[in-house]
């Protein structure tokens, strides 16, 4: 079989062979391309005649898919699977097997570190000191008895959790089905509307899908308290960025972290969160560790040689 790489995993060239020498010690014949491309012409003519194809998170749309009519396995090296044509690869007979779990620990601790920010105005102290001013009304709040509500309670909002449980906060949560772990920890389960009235700091933490895109509008965002900590290391498009923006300005919210948004960086200028009050922006960096590419690198080849066994695992439904 031809087993392609379309695009570089975050680790070395020495490791990405030392991942794929089974593969040529199977009589399969393997394909590495170290630079990224969003081109569909150039990701059709990368992906022709390969029988596996492994990708991270950039798109892989449907006028690739359509014309590949050799490919029987994707490997995406990402926890989401939104940038990929599902649908026609379903139609095609093509298993999507994904990275789940890489990056649990990695994201969940940026939304720690930006919810310590927020909290304790760590961008203002470092801007005041180069300033050359004091401390003077930048002490902040703290995180210990807060309550804190993660929308979305999968395996990194668990984690998020966590560790929010770990400085002391009360935690509670909204999701779709309930965990008997989370409940042992004390965890309380509510619905949305109490989530977003009662935390005072929101973690969202949901995957991007047609029920869940626009999930947090206008709406929504009036419920949350104005002093509220609102953070989204989830995907852009679940959330109205633009009434986050506004909310921000009028004084309705108290601050936004987002390390995702309606696109990937680089923004355009006139991306309305750039412009408002109170925001700690970061550029989709909360699934990026030394740790975690190296754990994702490793997953996406796992999947292929057990997609080779007979035994495929982290299979998409």
């Amino acid at each position: 079989m031809k087993i392609s790489l379309l695009e570089p995993l975050g680790v070395s060239r020495e490791t990405i062979e030392e991942l794929a020498a089974g593969f040529k010690g199977q009589g399969h014949t393997f394909v590495y391309y170290d630079e990224k491309t969003t081109d569909p012409e150039e990701l059709k003519k990368r992906s022709l005649d390969s029988d596996i194809v492994m990708i991270a998170n950039n798109p892989y749309p449907a006028e690739v898919v359509s014309g590949l009519d050799q490919l029987k396995m994707l490997s995406v090296a990402f926890t989401g699977i939104d940038h990929v044509a599902v649908e026609e690869c379903r139609k095609k007979g093509i298993m999507i097997c994904n990275a789940a779990g890489y990056s649990d620990q990695t994201v969940a601790e940026l939304v720690i570190g930006m919810a310590v920010d927020a909290m304790r105005n760590v961008k203002n102290g470092d801007k005041a000191v180069r300033e050359g001013k004091t401390s003077a009304g930048i002490g902040g709040r703290e995180i210990g008895g807060r309550t804190v509500g993660i929308i979305g309670l999968g395996k990194i909002g668990l984690r998020a959790a966590k560790l929010f449980l770990a400085f002391g906060a009360h935690v509670i949560a909204c999701n779709r089905s309930e965990n008997e772990e989370a409940k042992a920890l004390g965890i309380t389960y509510v619905s949305l509307e109490q989530l977003l009235r009662e935390s005072d700091i929101i973690s969202l933490n949901m995957p991007l899908n047609d029920e869940t895109r626009g999930f947090i509008g206008a709406e929504q965002i009036a419920m949350m308290k104005p002093d509220a900590v609102f953070i989204n290391c989830a995907r852009g498009p679940i959330v109205d960025n633009g009434a986050l923006a506004r909310a921000l300005n009028d004084g309705r919210l108290g601050f936004v972290c987002a390390d995702v948004f309606d696109m990937e960086p680089p923004l355009p200028a006139d991306y309305p969160l750039l412009s408002a009050k109170n925001t700690l922006l970061t550029p989709h960096q909360a699934f990026i560790s030394e740790e975690s590419m190296l754990r994702r690198a490793r997953i996406v080849f796992d999947n292929v040689y057990a997609y080779l066994a007979g035994n495929p695992q982290n299979v998409c439904k």
